[in-house]
């Protein structure tokens, strides 16, 4: 049995994690507006700290976990380590209250994020460290039109030669720092610093979701990884 708030979805109440890279963060929204949210700026403490967060921030709050309508994920690409936290986290409570599972992909919300403040209609350029030269990234428009799918790139001096002969784009993310330098000569690429993923904005893109019933299957969900893991193997002594 679902949780009947689903037949109310302008008063549906949605906990949102987000996971993806060195920022962890928890958010509450009632109807698409914010409630409470919280965040942890410790590289490698999602582990040990999500679930304490979520339990503080609704402690904060108005409600309690039993009048959540939805719990929402941040889908990827991002952190391998961090997107099954994330996950795990988010179907273990999804089973607990018999709620559905909404997930939203993390670049998306990261665009959706800065588009608030994007006067000049530029493109926007989410992007996250995906090692080395290599990022996670996906290309929209002010009106949210994704113009290139979110995918993995390696970036040289030729990346968005295309769109930035003819458009400003903004760039942002923590993939977008090591970029800068072979990017920023042209004069149309600006560059956003500390920028991260939000649970704020994937609380946003959830209720949109929710309202659409797009829920994903909580049992088999996987994140959207991109490349698989790679561990590094001991040295020999």
């Amino acid at each position: 049995m679902q949780n009947a708030a689903l037949a109310l979805p302008a008063m549906a109440l949605i906990l949102s994690i987000e996971t993806t890279t060195k920022v962890c963060s928890v958010a509450l929204h009632l109807a698409g507006k914010l409630v409470a949210t919280q965040e942890l700026w410790i590289e490698k403490s999602h582990a040990d700290s999500l679930m304490l967060m979520i339990e503080q921030l609704l402690s904060r709050s108005p409600y309690n976990k039993n009048a959540l309508s939805a719990i929402a994920v941040s889908q990827g690409p991002g952190s391998y380590t961090g997107l099954r936290i994330g996950t795990s986290t988010a179907q273990g409570l999804c089973y607990a209250l018999e709620v559905p599972l909404i997930a939203v992909n993390t670049l998306e919300a990261m665009a959706y994020g800065v588009n608030q403040y994007n006067v000049t209609n530029a493109l926007l350029c989410p992007m996250i460290d995906a090692r080395r030269m290599e990022v996670y990234y996906l290309l929209s428009d002010k009106k949210q039109h994704i113009l290139e799918a979110t995918h993995s790139k390696v970036i040289d001096k030729d990346s968005f030669q295309n769109w930035l002969n003819a458009y400003t784009i903004l760039f942002f993310g923590d993939g977008a720092a090591k970029c800068q330098p072979i990017l920023e000569k042209n004069k149309n690429a600006i560059f956003l610093s500390h920028i991260y993923p939000s649970a704020t904005h994937i609380g946003v893109l959830a209720y949109e979701q929710f309202c659409q019933k797009k829920f994903e299957d909580s049992a088999y969900f996987e994140p959207l990884y991109l490349k698989e893991f790679q561990t590094k193997l001991p040295k020999k002594k």
